[in-house]
């Protein structure tokens, strides 16, 4: 093989997920003894490139190489035989089974993972530990570990950093740098671009799921086709940023505000000034640090932060899912301790999590999975009170409900499944609604009915925080926006005057202009 022929490639790649489009005709291509890094905001078609890649998915249509030859991935098991072992951002491991048992199951040599392992200064981890007893970060180290111990000749590394400590991390650019020098390749996905100009030879963008800019070194720079080429030497964070949005975020421009949202402003502006809940110094290891803020009933407060940026792990502290090792979270003015999520319903705080297939019984009907929040309430199951049917058929008419199949919800479009994730606690009843990403993968109108009643909820005096990974809906539904970076809140701006550019550059870390 030719030293420019590449190691792993893609030629027309396409992947749609009914009328979502994810990619849109990809050429991507990594060259041996290289660090590739591939960005793009949130929903730009990295993930689902990486899972072509890895043999998770099949692509629709297009060609996938390694080295010169044409390959066909009908699963992972094809990927890892052609030489492409995958970290993914969520650890690929078993929870209830430990560490020696996930490797045997994936049929990796014990020796050779422990030499990676001792390689991360982990030489000491007890592998009859349950997975489910590691924390995030040697969870991530576990599964790279493993991925290292398969002897591959491309990695692709998804967020690698996110979790790690300090050490750790640079544990991984020594490793990258070893890997370019034995003529190896390595997929880098990060939203840290700090890192991609230290490590990275060349990066690939993605928008909209298609390939609109590459940075490649000894290039001039210059604008070809709609794709920007230029040297990662010369090329800032601001540009690279510019790049993944499609504008200038250097000359933040501020639009009109829109009608709707001064007409929504005007309504909520004249929500309580009572405090509903509220953080002070909010720790949890290494993945949160030190949040502090405080929602207002009638309002929404918006959360922005990028891929693996601590997001999870504060929803999952506010909720009562996880215990902070420092700090307070406050409810009407009090401290609470809450052991799990039942507590925090019982002082009507509520999550709607990201993932719907989380907290739906999806065999059981759409009544069934609404009375869910009332069983403490309820002693059998089918008998319900009348007043309580009302108000399940007051929920299923004001989220407008498709019930042709209400028999299983499973049986639902994914719309109608997260109204009724939404829908069981206008049943119940609430007092703080916790919203992680409720819109993300759901058409359109379903989005919009969705704004309309967290609007509607506030007005009603509700106190909303809402992370969202779809920066457009910030200025539509909410009156302030906090942006997390690294596990902290770094910036707070305006709902109605924020644009995707001044969040996007502020959850990159970078000081957005004045």
């Amino acid at each position: 093989m030719s030293e420019s022929q590449p190691l792993l490639a893609t030629f027309r790649v396409a992947k749609s997920y009914g009328p979502v489009v994810a990619l849109r005709e990809v050429d991507f291509a990594v060259r041996r003894g290289e660090v590739h890094a591939l960005l793009g905001a949130n929903g730009a078609g990295k993930s689902t490139l990486v899972k072509i890649l890895a043999g998770v998915h099949p692509a629709d249509t297009g060609a996938v190489h390694v080295d010169g030859r044409a390959a066909q991935f009908h699963d992972p098991v094809d990927a890892m035989a052609a030489g492409i072992a995958t970290v993914f951002q969520d650890p690929a491991l078993i929870s209830d089974l430990t560490v020696i048992q996930n490797l045997q199951l994936s049929q990796i040599k014990e020796s050779a993972f422990t030499n990676w392992l001792n390689w991360f200064d982990l030489q000491d981890l007890d592998l009859d530990i349950l997975v489910r007893d590691l924390p995030l970060e040697t969870l991530r180290v576990v599964d790279l570990a493993r991925a290292l111990a398969r002897d591959p000749q491309v990695l692709l590394l998804d967020e690698i950093t996110a979790a790690l400590t300090a050490d750790q991390a640079e544990r991984v650019f020594a490793l990258l740098t070893d890997w370019r020098k034995q003529g190896r390749a390595a997929v880098l996905i990060t939203h840290r671009l700090a890192e991609v100009r230290r490590i990275c030879d060349r990066a690939t963008i993605l928008r909209d799921g298609r390939n609109v800019a590459l940075f490649e070194p000894n290039t001039a720079a210059t604008v070809a086709n709609g794709s920007l080429t230029g040297t990662m030497q010369d090329v800032g964070e601001h540009e690279l940023v510019e790049a993944m949005l499609g504008a200038d975020v250097s000359e933040l421009e501020k639009s009109d505000e829109p009608e709707q949202t001064s007409q929504r402003q005007s309504d909520s502006r004249t929500s309580s000034p009572e405090i509903a809940f509220a953080v002070q110094g909010l720790n949890s290891g290494e993945v949160v640090r030190e949040i502090s803020f405080e929602l207002r009933r009638g309002e929404i407060l918006g959360l922005v932060a990028l891929e693996g940026q601590g997001q999870e792990r504060l929803f999952s502290l506010l909720s009562g899912d996880r215990q902070p090792s420092d700090g307070e979270i406050l409810v009407d003015g009090g401290q609470r301790r809450w052991r799990a999520p039942y507590d925090a319903v019982g002082d009507g705080v509520v999550l709607i999590p990201g993932d719907r297939l989380l907290t739906l019984l999806p065999n059981l009907s759409v009544r069934q999975n609404l009375v869910v929040p009332l069983f403490s309430r309820i002693r059998q199951w089918l008998r319900i009170p009348a007043d309580e049917r009302q108000r399940v058929m007051n929920a299923i008419d004001r989220l407008s409900i498709d019930t042709r199949a209400a028999s299983q919800v499973r049986r639902l479009s994914g719309g109608n499944q997260q109204k009724v994730a939404i829908g069981r606690w206008l049943v119940a009843g609430f007092r703080t609604l916790l919203c992680f990403d409720p819109t993300r993968g759901i058409d359109v109108q379903t989005k919009r009915e969705i704004y309309a009643l967290l609007r509607e909820l506030a007005a009603s005096g509700a106190a909303i925080l809402l992370y969202t990974s779809e920066l457009a809906e910030i200025p539509l539904v909410c009156d302030r926006v906090l942006i997390m970076h690294d596990g902290r809140i770094v910036d707070e701006q305006n709902a109605a005057y924020a644009t995707e550019a001044s969040l996007l550059t502020a959850a990159h870390g970078l000081e957005v202009p004045a």
